[in-house]
């Protein structure tokens, strides 16, 4: 535990300070940035051109980062230099064997994705700087995985040596069987399209009544599609249908509690992208679970006496399966919802809090009623009156306590730093209210902190 506060603080000391240097397409692990970032800086190269595409991925990249390039690359104050050196060769005890590390960093060390973006700082600058100013390739990276967008198949496969070379210097190298050039239109050695971050990119010829256009307003004969790789439809699919397996045999509204976060993490996750269609399968994959769920509970039963047990069809409430407290949330229900990628080289430490706290309330990992209570307290937590930051922790409280009989309504509601939520809570107690003599804590509309720009079990990373 000491270690790990000591790499948290070396982290708050060294991040400001290489978040003004990073590259401006590197998203991964990053304050402020996302996934829904890389892919809208995706978007944004390929949709008025089609392109070879280098999908890659640095074979394992955390475990074989060469210390010494690593350390002379940090160019910082030897104190914290001795320090990070330490940690990077304290070695790993698992069970009664101890086992040196050679290279590589602190694995679920804090600093340890900070460590990872620093060794891989450069990447980008030394492709682009290779071509010619009107021949630059697009290179975007999330972590250890990257692609490179360029317009001919020469430019990528220059592209690709020149990764390469520049991370053997780093003692890293491309993964073979997760590295291959593709076209986002055409077929290319049998690929077209390419999956990134769980996302699946790819150019359909259209017609022109459905073609998208140009600058000029000249058709293009395609249209950019992006939408959740069948992979992760895969996944998540298989993961629900543990869920309800596990509870099988739990009352409904154990299973509604717990299938929740699943589905609206997920579904807030893909609502950016071209995902309507999608969300309808799921819920039809969705229903047939549910439906061989109730019919194992009620074998004896028809399937009109049990829709009308766990549906609510005869409240007017359509094929939404839930009782009279709480429902199921269906995929359906999650309107797309546009991501405007980040600004440039911004970050959260440039001092533009203004702009940060607006990103954070548009995000598509902020649920609606955290959003619009943003909105209307122009990001800044109604307690303390300061902008909500990175890192933080919001929680929606209540402004006149359920206990002294306020309601459950918006109009009631306020988003405040955990923190503060604490000492609102800490005063009220010390202003002695109470209930037949006995404390009263007024109950949290959102007990789980949302956490800003940090994954939270309603969703990912926000910026």
């Amino acid at each position: 535990m000491i270690d790990r506060a000591c790499q948290a603080l070396a982290k708050q000391a060294l991040e400001p300070q290489w978040e003004a240097r990073f590259e401006r397409n590197s998203y991964g692990f990053r304050p402020g940035r996302s996934c829904h970032d890389a892919i809208e800086a995706i978007h944004s190269s390929i949709k008025q051109k089609d392109k070879y595409v280098l999908d890659a991925d640095i074979a394992g990249c955390f475990d074989n980062i060469c210390h010494e390039a690593l350390l002379g690359k940090l160019n910082t104050h030897p104190q914290m230099r001795r320090l990070i050196k330490g940690w990077l060769k304290a070695g790993v005890l698992d069970g009664f064997q101890f086992a040196p590390t050679e290279a590589g960093t602190p694995q679920g060390g804090v600093i340890s994705p900070l460590l990872a973006n620093i060794a891989l700082h450069g990447l980008e600058e030394t492709i682009v700087t290779a071509y010619r100013d009107k021949d630059e390739p697009q290179v975007i990276r999330y972590a250890d995985d990257f692609v490179i967008l360029h317009p001919t198949e020469e430019g990528i496969q220059k592209a690709q040596t020149i990764a390469a070379s520049w991370l053997k210097n780093m003692g890293l190298e491309l993964r073979p069987s997760k590295t291959k050039v593709s076209h986002t239109l055409k077929i290319h050695q049998g690929n077209v399209g390419f999956d990134f971050v769980g996302f699946t990119i790819r150019q359909f010829p259209v017609g022109k009544t459905h073609t998208g256009k140009n600058s000029y307003g000249k058709p293009l004969g395609y249209k950019t599609i992006i939408k959740p790789s069948k992979k992760a439809i895969k996944e998540h699919t298989a993961k629900v249908a543990e869920k309800i397996r596990e509870l099988r045999a739990a009352p409904q509204e154990t299973l509604m509690r717990d299938l929740n976060p699943i589905i609206r993490g997920w579904t807030n996750y893909y609502r950016t992208v071209v995902s309507k269609r999608v969300f309808a399968k799921c819920d039809a994959l969705l229903y047939n679970k549910l439906r061989r769920w109730a019919k194992r509970r009620h074998p004896n039963k028809n399937m009109a006496w049990i829709v009308r047990r766990y549906w609510l069809l005869n409240q007017g409430k359509g094929w939404t399966f839930g009782t009279e407290k709480m429902s199921l949330w269906r995929y359906s229900r999650t309107a797309i919802q546009r991501h405007i990628k980040v600004r440039g080289t911004a970050s959260p430490y440039d001092g533009n809090l203004i702009y940060w706290a607006q990103r954070l309330k548009n995000h598509p990992m902020t649920h609606s009623t955290l959003g619009k209570l943003l909105k209307n307290d122009k990001g800044r937590c109604r307690y303390c009156g300061l902008y909500f930051k990175d890192g933080d922790l919001i929680e929606v409280d209540h402004i006149f306590p359920l206990s002294l009989g306020g309601r459950d309504t918006f109009t009631n509601l306020q988003a405040l730093h955990r923190h503060c939520h604490d000492q609102r809570h800490a005063e009220l107690q010390a202003e002695s209210i109470h209930d037949k003599d006995h404390m009263v804590e007024e109950p949290c509309a959102e007990k789980s902190a949302s956490t800003v720009l940090k994954t939270s079990k309603r969703g990912d990373s926000l910026a």
